[in-house]
């Protein structure tokens, strides 16, 4: 009987380790394939396709892929191109790159290259971004917002994203940039039940719906299913927001989160076994 198919994303907050163990990158080439790896690299959000391409391309190399190659948009146009097709179908592995995550949607979104590189994750290859290859994940994305401030209406802007994971609300750079306001706005706006912060050189590894945490720092989630309150029909534009009852979540390296049952997966040592409300201490 023939294994089922998993659906991986590496989902990575930005400023991963790339000179040293290389921990996120070494555990992405890992499930692309390790040394059979064929990693394609897309350079969509930077303005400089090249120089951010070969920098991943040293990597990826030096960490055993069998094969790593840049596929540069700069226009929708370039997003049907027969070259960048045909290699996509021969990838294990796709990887999004930093910059403007505004500047991928415009460029790939609803293209040949889109439907193609959501074709083969639905095959089974691993589809992996970092910073504003982090934010286009989900169906509805940050496109860009104020940090370090409380939550508001105005301090973001969102539209829409790749759809990998559906449903969900991602920020990146998170606890660096003190993005807890800009998430809490995103993920009442939109609305969604799930709030994804990801801190730099972390990273949340999707396998169906189950999530692990790996690298140095940690992944927040808001969770608003059972939020008891919040007041976004009731203020103006530039009124501060207010939720009640959510639940925080704060896992770092090697903790796992189930996205159906929106709990943490907690060994049985732990006496952390139930979710603490925001506001709340565990006695």
């Amino acid at each position: 009987m023939a294994s089922e198919i998993k659906r991986q994303l590496v989902i990575i907050g930005g400023a991963e380790d790339r000179d040293g163990d290389s921990q996120i990158l070494r555990e992405f080439v890992r499930r692309a394939g390790g040394t059979k790896a064929v990693i394609v690299i897309m350079t969509a959000a930077t303005e400089l396709p090249r120089e951010v391409g070969e920098n991943y391309i040293r990597v990826f190399e030096r960490l055993g892929a069998e094969s790593v190659r840049i596929i540069d948009t700069e226009t929708r146009e370039d997003a049907s191109s027969s070259t960048a097709l045909e290699a996509i179908a021969r990838s294990t592995g796709i990887f999004f790159t930093g910059g403007d995550q505004a500047r991928i949607t415009s460029i790939l979104k609803d293209t040949e290259i889109d439907a193609a590189i959501h074709s083969r994750y639905a095959e089974g290859i691993v589809v992996a971004g970092t910073s504003a290859g982090a934010a286009v994940m989900p169906d509805k994305m940050i496109a860009e917002g104020d940090s370090q401030t409380n939550p508001r209406i105005e301090i973001v802007d969102m539209s829409p994203g790749l759809g990998f994971l559906p449903g969900v609300v991602i920020d990146q750079h998170f606890s660096q940039r003190g993005r807890l306001g800009r998430l809490i706005s995103a993920l009442l706006q939109e609305p969604a039940v799930l709030g994804f912060g990801i801190d730099e050189n972390t990273a949340m590894v999707v396998t169906d719906n189950q999530i692990e945490v790996i690298g140095q720092g940690s992944v927040t989630i808001v969770d608003e299913s059972e939020a008891t309150y919040n007041n976004l029909g009731e203020i103006l534009k530039d009124e501060p927001l207010a939720i009640c009852g959510a639940k925080l979540h704060i896992l770092p390296h090697g903790y796992k989160f189930d996205l159906k049952t929106r709990q943490p997966i907690l060994n049985q040592s732990s006496t952390a076994n139930v979710s603490i409300p925001v506001g709340s201490t565990a006695t």
